[in-house]
């Protein structure tokens, strides 16, 4: 995806924060990002204490914002990612490489190398910049250089140091960019208690008898925002006594406020689960991905799924863009120092070891025992501190530590038998091994993940390019393996940046295995045949390894991979055309990326038949500026390009904005935005006062019913539906969860006579400015299966938020009398598509009848429902598995002679259908 958005050159979209108490600061950094006064670059450091919403506000902004500038980037949590990784600055400078130039696969392994091409790159275009959490001028040096900007850049810093920006290189030029602060203060009385009164109450004010407790615990947070959030969510639904209690306790601690607030949050918590949970998380697991991290601690005998929904409602965990799982520093630092309370003074006393200096000294002294549940030791970061770090380390100093289940070993020098590791393991990372192949006398019949990046392994298991090596492997193999899987558990295997890895097989060792990662194995020429017995595997990354020109002929028998990434591998396009699998596919082969124009003003994708669907255009959609189209599950189409009789068919004839010039070829420029088609519905979004005149059938409101009339004499065909829309006062917003509304108007068609329901999730559209107007509309296309005369229709809009419906619209259209001469049906080709209305919805059925109308399905293997679909769907179960893989087609089987032939465009692959000169 990252491919696409870089050459897309259009800023992927961030969810906005739900913001209570910062309209001030809102409308000081739009202010200050909206003037273009300055001839140089701006830079606008944001000051304040943890916890006060310093990352919550550069984030509204950027997600308001971003898509006016050429590029931007928002580079988020920087010094906890520095902190905790021993080349967390280069990873930084590498995704901050990735966002604002196009880049090679090729990864550095030099600061300077990156700080250069970043120069480079914010020289030569008008960027927006958040660099979230600075603590050292280091940082800044490194992510921004010092040769300065293009004029019109901005730049905001996070941070808690108010003269560390004018200390950097950049200022010690002659070229200074112009440079602004603005401190984030505590909210007031009157705001904190709203806020602490959504967390708790869900609504604006303290419920009656809460008053005289809530502005007790508003005075004691003193304005913090992380503390009246958390605060609200852990005492929602408990009795004033109950509060009372909580007021006692924190009154009694003695250390600061804040992180007695996140305490007492994880006091609350109901289960020895949870807190178990959530300790393993805030040592080990904090950036990690979520499926990753579930699969790993579900074999440590911890219930994540009802666990991580406990701590995310309690403030204590998020789940990130990338399905990592995220903590503020402050809420990860009071979970570590509950560990450190175990013991104070003597680490090998607690349950997890985590701090890299602590962890070699108790390897060295050989102190670790039972009570140890997991250990992390990086000796790069003590080369860092300059301490310590030429001492070798023996296997058995892991031998007394019997519970140990989480070790993470990385560029350590082991002497010993590995007979010495604990049994008990369940997810072992050892990046830079230093020997050339697994030792057998290893613990792994428990292990559900092994990490060994960065490691010198030749091979995996059974093959070795030395005949006597393999030999020798195949006797010993007689006797260890009869009747036995080595990796029995194992369902995570990484092996990424193994220069030295040759070959992988033997995978019939390896019954569980879910996730294979080879990732930048520049060596590999070979994957084995077994792996077709790896029929659990889900996910498969063997992206850049640049030596592997053919998969194993039997890869397509692997019914349940998902993901398949394959980026700068030299593998034909034969090879990916004949995959008979359902996945995710992401190459570089032609086959996919010939078909992408460079400039993707206009494209379209028409993937080979054998090639199923969820493919690499997932979410482009989202953030696709002009006209695209992927064939069968959505057009995206400039107004400006749209047929007159297309228009005509739609009934959408007398349309304010077709008469008023709003129209422009770039649809960002434009006061109207695109025409999007999916399911059977256009639609597009433009400002407007009023609904126009031509709707038939009006209502105050968002919502409205009718009674289909039958008065005239040809069929209905379709309906044409329009909302107008505002935004609410933004002390009326609501500071729910995410969940608990919409991101976008979610619109609700059911026929009560034909017990019939379509629920729309439309399309994401830019942020209309404050205080406009704007309509939304839609047409639906129906047929007598689904709307007839005499049938009763309600439809109702589902707002984010932020919005308001002021009123609705409903007018029905019929067939038109056709000439004899006139062309064919102007919508043939939107209903050739299959997974339209009318056609074939079932894979986005739910369990109790409605369908979802969102285009996530396409890419994902379940139905999700949340919190406000409940209203429509209350019955229903929120996880709604698929049992048919294999469900998209693009076209309908009714219309198999709309498939044309293909024709080549100048530089480009293109395509035409018979009928799409109707478009």
């Amino acid at each position: 995806m990252n491919d696409i958005h870089r050459r897309l050159h259009v800023p992927l979209r961030i969810a906005q924060p739900l913001l209570i108490g910062m309209e001030y600061h809102i409308h000081f950094v739009t202010s200050w990002l909206k003037d273009g006064s300055s001839h140089t670059a701006d830079i606008l450091t944001t000051l304040g204490m943890g916890g006060i919403g310093k990352t919550s506000l550069a984030k509204h902004v950027y997600g308001l914002y971003s898509h006016e500038f050429h590029i931007s980037s928002f580079i988020e949590d920087i010094t906890r990612k520095c902190d905790g990784k021993f080349n967390g600055l280069l990873d930084l400078q590498e995704q901050l490489c990735n966002d604002i130039s196009k880049t090679s696969s090729i990864r550095f392994h030099d600061v300077g190398i990156y700080t250069t091409k970043i120069e480079n790159a914010l020289a030569r275009k008008r960027v927006f910049l958040v660099l979230d959490d600075i603590t050292t001028i280091d940082q800044l040096d490194a992510l921004l250089g010092s040769k300065g900007f293009h004029p019109g850049s901005k730049i905001i810093i996070t941070t808690r140091d108010r003269w560390l920006t004018e200390s950097c290189a950049l200022f010690k030029t002659n070229n200074k960019p112009k440079h602004e602060r603005h401190l984030l203060l505590g909210l007031d009385e009157i705001q904190s208690l709203q806020l602490l009164s959504f967390h708790a109450f869900m609504c604006n004010y303290p419920k009656e008898g809460y008053e005289e407790v809530s502005y007790k615990l508003v005075k004691y947070c003193q304005g913090n925002p992380l503390a009246l959030v958390v605060l609200g969510k852990s005492l929602c639904n408990r009795d004033v006594a109950y509060w009372e209690g909580c007021i006692e306790g924190l009154n009694k601690e003695t250390s600061s406020h804040i992180n007695n607030v996140l305490r007492m949050s994880f006091d609350s918590l109901p289960s020895n689960n949870d807190k178990e949970l959530f300790k393993h998380i805030a040592c080990f697991f904090v950036g990690i991905d979520r499926d990753v991290s579930e699969t790993i601690l579900k074999a440590c005998d911890i219930i994540t799924r009802s666990g991580i929904t406990n701590l995310i409602d309690r403030y204590l965990l998020s789940i990130g863009s990338n399905n990592e799982l995220k903590m503020h520093q402050l809420v990860q630092e009071m979970g570590r120092l509950e560990v450190h309370q175990e013991s104070l003074d003597k680490p090998w006393k607690r349950s997890r070891i985590w701090c890299h200096k602590e962890s070699f000294r108790v390897l060295k002294q050989k102190k670790g025992k039972g009570n140890v549940l997991g250990l992390s030791l990086d000796m790069r970061m003590l080369e860092k501190e300059k301490s310590e770090a030429s001492f070798e380390l023996k296997t058995d100093a892991l031998s007394n530590m019997d519970s140990l289940m989480l070790l993470q070993i990385n560029y350590v020098h082991m002497e010993g038998s590995y007979e010495n590791f604990p049994g008990e393991l369940r997810g072992l990372r050892m990046h830079g091994f230093r020997l050339k192949s697994i030792p057998l006398d290893l613990p792994m019949m428990n292990l559900v993940a092994l990490d060994m990046s960065y490691s010198y392994i030749e091979s995996f298991v059974g093959c070795y390019s030395n005949i006597q090596r393999l030999e020798k492997r195949q006797k010993f193999d007689a006797l260890y393996l009869k009747d036995k899987k080595l990796f029995r558990s194992l369902k995570i295997l990484n092996l990424s940046f193994c220069k030295q890895l040759r070959s992988l097989g033997d995978f019939d060792q390896l019954p569980a295995l879910e996730r294979l990662i080879v990732r930048n194995c520049v060596g590999l020429v070979e994957v084995g045949e077994s792996i077709e017995q790896c029929i659990e595997l889900v996910f498969i990354d063997m992206s850049y390894c640049k030596k592997l020109e053919k998969l194993p002929r039997n890869i397509g028998m692997l019914k349940n991979v998902k993901t398949l990434l394959l980026d700068g591998c030299k593998l034909s396009d034969s090879q990916i055309e004949d995959m008979d699998m359902v996945i995710n596919i992401r190459t570089s082969s032609s086959v996919f990326m010939g078909a992408i124009p460079s400039d993707l003003k206009l494209f379209t994708v028409s993937l080979p038949r054998n090639v199923p669907t969820r493919v690499i255009i997932k979410r482009w959609i989202d953030f696709t500026p002009g006209s695209c189209e992927i064939e069968g599950m959505i057009k995206i189409q400039a107004m400006v390009g749209v047929k007159d009789k297309v228009l005509r068919s739609l009934g959408w004839i007398n349309v304010d904005f077709l008469n008023k010039g709003y129209v422009g070829p770039n649809p960002w420029e434009s006061k109207i935005q695109s025409m999007f088609y999916e399911f059977g519905i256009f639609s597009t979004k433009y400002e407007a006062e009023e609904i126009p005149s031509w709707f038939k059938y009006r209502s105050l409101g968002p919502s409205i019913s009718f009674t289909i009339p039958s008065s005239s004499p040809n069929n209905l065909t379709g309906l044409n539906f329009c909302s107008l829309h505002t935004l609410k006062p933004p002390d009326e917003w609501l500071l729910f969860p995410h969940d608990q509304f919409p991101s976008t108007p979610m619109t609700t068609i059911s026929n009560i006579t034909k017990n019939c329901t379509w629920i729309y999730e439309r399309h994401t559209d830019r942020v209309i400015e404050y205080g406009k107007c704007w309509l939304v509309l839609s047409h639906w296309m129906f047929g007598m299966n689904e709307m007839e005369v005499g049938d009763h229709v309600t439809i109702t809009v589902t707002s984010p938020y932020n919005e308001f419906v002021k009123d609705c619209g409903v007018s029905l259209v019929y067939d038109e009398v056709k000439n004899k001469d006139e062309e064919e049906d102007a919508l043939g080709y939107y209903k050739s598509w299959n997974h339209i209305i009318g056609g074939d919805l079932s894979p986005f059925q739910t369990t109790t009848g409605q369908y979802i109308l969102n285009n996530m399905r396409f890419f994902e293997s379940a139905i999700m429902l949340f919190p406000y679909h409940a209203k429509l769907i209350p019955d229903g179960p929120r996880y709604q598995g698929q049992k048919e893989v294999s469900w998209f087609r693009a076209f309908s089987q009714r219309n198999t002679g709309i498939i044309g032939s293909t024709r080549v465009g100048k530089g480009k692959s293109s395509r035409f259908y018979p009928s799409r000169e109707s478009t």
